[in-house]
């Protein structure tokens, strides 16, 4: 009896710099793929960028990257995708705070860059696969179709932020690091063993475009400052800011308005308007969301046509919550069997139905159970 070899795909591995992309693409090389390594070029004045590694946009990185292309011993390009990054990732981040909206970056670019650009390019020129090192888990069934589910260790999972990808997307992805049942340190003792340079930098964790970690001195640079009013629910000032995209909803510190709340607690940003430049403060409980609308759903399958019963995660590192979700107008209508905080538009909800990732959608608005005076 004999069985099917795996096919040996030709894959192109998204190499950032950091440990966990030199892996995947080590692992990719070593399951007998064809493997070529590509770093993404993504800002228009790299040295203008950090050193080190709490970012992946840096000279530095594009350098880590190349070195650990070579110890694995694949071929390796730098593409310049920095027009395209600025475009579809930073003026976007702008165009989001400045609406009074909170985005999330890394979900855009994968969206656009590393799983619309990127895999364009690579099939363009004959590859099968883009590999990345993301943790979550592509599960491919007999009759070819393909479901994104969490990685095997949830502590690690990054299924959120691929939420994104749709069918056509998800056929050519490959994430080798989803399976593994291993803790981030023996990823770096992995690529310590395998002779990767990279197995002692540290992750990064900053949005990688803004150079100091400074997000408020970044949007104040391009957005400038407008003095507004922070004012509380029946609309009594309490100070002022410098610019209500400074804000984001659920947020405690740096509100700086120095007069206490009647019963002590501490307040929350409750609400962000652009249009009168006001922030409006209250109390936690004043944050229980009920329901909430989103747009631009994008699904990993086919879209549901009614409703349905689902877990959904509101944040890249939150938990799941149970939800009712049902496709309205084109967008998606979402209610919660409980209340939940923090709910910010701008930021993604995505959909599961046990591990299976069933779609993600931008939250355009909120049902709070207890309205705004």
């Amino acid at each position: 009896m004999t069985t099917d070899a795996p096919r040996r795909l030709r894959v192109l591995a998204a190499m950032s710099g950091g440990v966990d992309s030199a892996v995947a693409a080590a692992r990719a090389a070593e399951a007998g793929h064809d493997v070529t390594g590509v770093h993404l070029a993504l800002s228009e004045n790299p040295k203008s960028f950090r050193t080190g590694a709490r970012g992946c946009c840096t000279i530095e990185d594009s350098h880590d990257a190349r070195r650990a292309a070579d110890v694995i011993g694949i071929p390796f390009y730098v593409w310049d995708l920095a027009e395209r990054f600025r475009e579809d990732v930073v003026e976007d981040f702008f165009a989001e705070y400045e609406a009074g909206r909170t985005p999330n970056p890394c979900l855009r670019c994968n969206e656009k860059i590393k799983f619309a650009a990127l895999l364009d390019k690579a099939l363009a020129l004959g590859f099968d696969a883009v590999c990345t090192g993301h943790y979550a888990t592509v599960v491919e069934h007999p009759d070819g179709s393909r479901e994104l589910h969490r990685a095997s260790d949830m502590a690690k999972d990054q299924s959120y932020v691929l939420g994104v990808l749709d069918d056509q997307q998800l056929a050519h992805a490959m994430f080798p690091l989803g399976d593994t049942l291993t803790t981030k340190a023996e990823i770096r003792e992995e690529a310590a063993r395998r002779g990767l340079f990279v197995a002692k930098k540290p992750d990064s964790h900053d949005i990688c475009f803004i150079a100091d970690g400074d997000t408020q001195g970044f949007l104040a640079k391009r957005l400038g400052t407008a003095e507004g009013d922070i004012v509380d629910e029946s609309g009594a000032k309490l100070g002022t800011h410098e610019g209500a995209y400074g804000f984001t909803i659920g947020q405690r510190k740096g509100l700086r308005i120095g007069t206490p709340a009647p019963d002590g607690k501490p307040r929350y940003v409750l609400d962000i308007s652009p249009v009168d430049n006001t922030v409006t403060v209250g109390p936690a409980e004043a944050l229980d969301v009920t329901a909430l609308t989103a747009v631009r759903p994008r699904w990993c399958g086919a879209a549901p046509s009614g409703p349905g019963t689902y877990t959904a995660q509101l944040r890249a590192h939150g938990g799941e919550t149970e939800v009712t979700a049902e496709p309205v107008d084109g967008g998606l209508r979402v209610t919660f069997a409980e209340p939940v905080r923090g709910v910010a538009p701008g930021q993604a909800i995505v959909l599961y139905d046990g591990t299976r990732v069933v779609g993600s959608a931008t939250i355009a608005t909120t049902d709070r159970a207890r309205a705004l005076a």
